[in-house]
């Protein structure tokens, strides 16, 4: 992850579980891992 828009904190953290919408984010691939990049604003919820 990397830092928050304009300096300010993130609210999810590295190993939360989050639901987002079906077309939310840009996917890719690097080293062989899939990986999916998207804004924070993209999350719909945060599950504890």
């Amino acid at each position: 992850m990397g830092p928050g828009k304009d300096g300010e904190k993130l609210t999810v953290k590295k190993g939360d579980t989050v639901l987002y919408g079906k077309y939310a984010g840009q996917e890719l691939q690097y080293d062989g891992d899939d990986l999916l990049i998207m804004r924070e604003d993209d999350i719909l919820v945060i599950l504890d």
